[in-house]
């Protein structure tokens, strides 16, 4: 296989990769200012789509613009969730250099998209894929391309034949527990694999570890009679968040986009380690319509408020902290990594940021609780593990060399390709 990465590569963000010229893994976008494209002209036979975050899946839409409609294979919940992100960067940036496609393009995506479950071999442009669990959001897979035309089964394994090749793209993938969703588990054979690596030089406390102090934090500050404003991420956090609260005991609000995610999520239960629980969690919620001034007054009261956006960037986040921020009893509780410029970021370091074109200083508390969704070092290696005899490339981070690297010190065959590099595997 000739594998040539248009984004993603020693970067986070814009993840796509071609297979021969055919076939397309992702086709994200980063939302930086300028935003971040793949690069390359490029016109697939078909696109396999890893899970619904924008930087995976945000500019599959501008694929549908021209010709045939080459088939855009992802798991439902995956479907779900990169229609309403290609909506919601219409409604907010349409007809600007922030939406590389129309709306008649996103109409055309429905049409082209075909939808499979986990462990479900399809056909896409001559190839055999195979979709497992990635444990990152709800239908976040790795994807399996095996391009053999004869295979033998042992076992519970499926291996190929000399001179066949079985690449497998992680996606982003997590090990570890959360309540959404269930850890990546499933190791397939693979020739070679393309492997992310977001969090190569991080541990992560234990998930345990993490919601108890969530827990604590939050619970405390509203007995001192505060409120708490939990800026989450509408895919994943939000849903997170939920759970934890109501594992809790702690009443909350839920605004923003993520209400409507998680109208989504429920309807592929399939796809949830538990989805009693969400239905419990969002039963006990209080969802925020927006009208007549309302978030003004929960700003007001003394309770919790999760909302979007997850690095303060927009959403309803723009009313609540500058609602909440004169007081040092109310808390802004951030719920995941902040990236550079962005307004979370700013918050954290400096103690203001700039919220609807204005810098505030903020009086309130700022915490950061990492809920990750990713692999860490540790979840990386223990993964990559199942593969030491396997070519390893690794992508989607900011420091894919030293990973690389350390990788070939325990012993791998690693390497980090480049923006634009064509490798054969």
């Amino acid at each position: 296989m000739e594998v040539t990465f248009l984004g993603g590569a020693d970067e986070i963000g814009r993840s796509a990769v071609l297979v021969d010229d055919s076939l397309l893994l992702d086709y994200g976008m980063a939302s930086e200012s300028p935003p971040q494209y793949p690069v390359g002209d490029v016109n697939p036979d078909a696109v396999v789509v890893s899970h619904g975050h924008l930087d995976h899946a945000g500019a599959v839409p501008a694929l549908m613009g021209s010709g045939d409609l080459p088939p855009v294979h992802w798991t439902p919940p995956t479907r779900e969730l990169a229609t309403t992100l290609a909506e919601d960067t219409l409604k907010l940036h349409g007809s600007t250099p922030r939406c590389p496609f129309t709306d008649t393009d996103v109409r055309r995506l429905t049409q082209a998209s075909v939808t499979h479950g986990y462990g479900e071999p399809f056909e896409a442009a001559g190839y055999e894929v195979t979709f497992f669990n990635a444990g990152h959001i709800p239908g976040s897979a790795h994807v399996l391309v095996d391009d053999s035309e004869v295979r033998r089964t042992s076992g519970n394994r499926t291996q190929s034949d000399d001179g066949d090749t079985r690449l497998l793209y992680t996606g982003d993938f997590h090990t570890g527990d959360q309540r959404l969703v269930a850890p990546s588990t499933a190791r397939p054979d693979a020739d070679a694999v393309i492997c992310e690596s977001t969090y190569s030089d991080v541990t992560h406390e234990a998930r345990d570890t993490v919601e108890q102090r969530f827990a604590e934090s939050v619970k405390q500050t509203v007995w001192e009679g505060g409120t708490v404003v939990v800026p989450a991420f509408a895919i994943g956090r939000t849903q997170e968040a939920m759970l934890v609260c109501a594992a809790n005991d702690i009443d909350c609000y839920v605004d923003g986009m993520g209400q409507r995610v998680t109208k989504q999520l429920k309807r592929h239960p399939e796809f949830l380690r538990d989805a009693d629980a969400l239905r419990g969690a969002t039963s006990s919620a209080r969802f925020v319509t927006g009208g007549d001034g309302q978030r003004e007054r929960i700003a007001q009261q003394n309770t919790v408020i999760i909302t979007t956006s997850g690095m303060l960037n927009g959403g309803p986040a723009m009313t609540y902290v500058p609602a909440v921020r004169h007081h040092p009893t109310n808390k802004v509780a951030l719920t995941g990594y902040q990236v550079e410029g962005t307004p979370g970021r700013q918050l954290l370091d400096t103690g203001s940021a700039e919220l609807d074109g204005r810098v505030m200083p903020v009086s309130a508390q700022v915490e950061l609780h990492e809920f990750s969704a990713h692999a860490d070092r540790d979840g990386l290696l223990g993964f990559l593990e199942s593969y030491r005899d396997t070519p390893v490339l690794a992508v989607h981070g900011d420091r894919t060399a030293a990973f690389a690297e350390e990788l070939r010190g325990e012993g791998f065959e690693a390497s980090a390709p480049t923006l634009g590099e064509t490798v054969t595997v």
